[in-house]
């Protein structure tokens, strides 16, 4: 690999390219000429309406997918990034959860770009399902032929955070997603690298990943499943996988739903029989899409919890977990209940709230009030801590040796507003209530991703266990249905 005058001082640790001369060029100059060529032959003007916040891009050699990545690096082009979280599917190993490189960069014929390790050490203690692990990063490609690209069309001085699942089939994306809400800032970026269907005929592969864009756009992973399922059931000619790059695609999904990520949209698509030297017999599907917010949709602060005037900062999240843990210990303790002087104007809010005890992840007590009352929020969570480790009907009240293991989680909710449709309803976004009569079930919007239900299974599950109604209730307009909004976090989120 020649020098180049982009090379960026050097770090102790530095995770050298591995596929550089053979997924794209080792020369810097070649490399840089090549990688302007695709976004100067992909800019089409399109200038999306959003905030952007995601690109999904493909990963294969240049020669094959550059051009249909570079309409996603397109879209990003000069924005001030701090950091980009690349995700992908490792095509080099088998291993439980996901592994974040720990070297302190990673270099390219461009230069060296800086990891972000205080995020990626934030993500790791998020949840044990994410660790630390150099080695399966050394020779896998997936990330790595992100990095030009992103070199060249990002301001100087971003970073990045390099994760790999390990293909095990387990739920970590949602560990991934959860931790990432948490994390991200307002200016960093999230890059998802995957390629669709490996190997089938040229018409196949078109029909088929068309579908599959189709169902990522629509933010649904359960389709998104049982559309892979369906297709891998029909023994396709020479269909090996849909999706290679399947868990960052989940990832992103969750977390636009957390975010309220609320567009999609679909960039480009082109398969590696529309290369001159490559055939239509068997080929390679590459897609690229954006995900983010309308401009509406930001404008909108009055109205959404997640808005900058209205989303809790850290110290504000810190002190009310604070007093709730400080509370469920002289309750249980048996000692008079501590005395608070909390100052802060938005702790004093008037809102509803849960408090969530867990035990080594299983539920211990979960006690909320919806409806906003005359009570200001730290009040609220005060109380709602007492009730849940003390007064959850499902559960005895917490011993006073259960309280070195409680695990302590918060959910500040927005104004219930009733909907006509249960269509209407976003998972993973939207908290319920079901009402007919004098009785009534709640589901807080996490129960969405912590079960990974579809929207009928959610919805029956709510009518049957929580309000003791018929589980298809949620369909007859004689049934209320409100929804809601919430700030999830806990101790380690």
């Amino acid at each position: 690999m020649e020098s180049s005058k982009f090379k960026s001082p050097s770090f102790d640790q530095v995770r050298s390219p591995a596929m550089a001369g053979q997924f794209y060029p080792a020369n810097a100059r070649i490399l840089e000429k090549k990688t302007k060529d695709y976004l100067e032959s992909a800019n089409s003007g399109l200038e999306l309406a959003l905030n952007l916040k995601a690109i999904i891009v493909p990963h294969a050699g240049y020669d094959y997918s550059g051009l249909v990545a570079a309409h996603g690096f397109n879209q990003v082009k000069g924005k001030e990034t701090g950091t980009v979280v690349i995700i992908c599917n490792s095509h080099t190993d088998y291993f439980p959860g996901i592994a974040i490189d720990e070297s302190d960069a990673w270099e390219t014929p461009l230069g060296q770009v800086p990891v972000d390790r205080d995020m990626a050490e934030r993500l790791v203690a998020s949840s044990q399902a994410i660790r630390f692990n150099t080695e399966v990063h050394t020779s896998d490609h997936t990330l790595e032929v992100q990095l030009p690209f992103l070199q060249t069309v990002l301001k100087d001085g971003f970073k990045i955070v390099p994760i790999v699942f390990g293909n095990t089939g387990d739920k970590a994306y949602l560990e991934l997603a959860s931790a990432l809400a948490d994390n991200l800032g307002e200016n960093d970026l999230v890059v998802v690298s995957t390629d669709l269907s490996h190997y089938p005929s040229y018409a196949d592969a078109k029909s088929i990943d068309e579908l599959t864009l189709e169902k990522i756009k629509n933010r649904d992973i359960k389709a998104l499943e049982e559309h892979i399922k369906t297709i891998e059931s029909k023994g396709v000619a020479g269909l090996q996988t849909l999706c290679c790059g399947i868990d960052g695609v989940k990832t992103l999904i969750t977390l636009a739903s957390k975010l309220n990520w609320d567009q999609v949209e679909i960039l480009k698509y082109l398969n590696s029989g529309d290369v001159e030297i490559d055939d239509k017999a068997r080929v390679v599907g590459y897609g690229s899409m954006a995900f983010g917010q309308t401009t509406d949709n930001r404008q909108q602060t009055t109205e959404n919890i997640d808005s900058a005037i209205n989303v809790l900062n850290s110290k504000q999240k810190i002190e009310l977990l604070n007093i709730a843990k400080k509370t469920v210990e002289a309750k249980v303790r048996g000692e008079k209940l501590p005395e608070f002087d909390v100052r802060d104007e938005r702790l004093n809010w008037k809102e509803g709230a849960f408090v969530t005890l867990k035990i080594r992840g299983e539920l211990r007590g979960c006690i909320g009030q919806i409806i906003p009352s005359a009570k200001p929020l730290w009040q609220v969570v005060r109380d709602m801590a007492v009730s849940a480790s003390t007064e959850d009907p499902r559960f005895p009240p917490v011993s006073e040796n259960e309280l070195e293991k409680l695990e302590y989680e918060i959910s500040i909710l927005s104004a219930p507003k009733r909907i006509d449709d249960w269509q209407k309803i976003e998972m993973g976004k939207h908290g319920v209530i079901i009402k007919r009569g004098y009785q009534s079930g709640v589901f807080l919007p996490q129960v969405a991703t912590e079960t990974d239900w579809d929207k009928e299974t959610f919805l029956s599950e709510l009518c049957a266990q929580k309000a003791g109604l018929q589980p298809n209730c949620y369909k007859d307009k004689a049934t209320e249905i409100q929804i809601f909004t919430a700030q999830v976090f806990g101790e380690n989120k």
